[in-house]
């Protein structure tokens, strides 16, 4: 069973759109899962980087089971990157 924390900002009641996610905050309580969740926030995030072009995608393990997916601007466009969190 995995668990995910997204983060997002409350839209304010009557805008039309809510600003595009930059960070999808993961965790995993099997190792089995890790991949399929990481390559799933990935791949929602190529959606946003796409709309501007000017970042890449970090992903980085802060500890066993604890990832953060982030768009990056020191990650080139159509990039991503790994990180381990010290």
């Amino acid at each position: 069973m995995s668990t995910a924390t997204l983060e997002r900002r409350p839209a304010a009641f009557g805008l039309a759109e809510a600003p595009a996610r930059r960070s999808i905050d993961l965790e995993f309580s099997s190792a089995s899962d890790v991949h399929t969740g990481l390559e799933g926030a990935v791949a929602e995030l190529i959606s946003v980087a796409a709309q501007d072009a000017s970042c890449g995608i970090l992903v980085t393990r802060h500890y066993p089971g604890r990832y953060t997916v982030a768009l990056d601007e020191s990650v080139p466009f159509g990039q991503t990157f790994e990180a381990i969190a010290a």
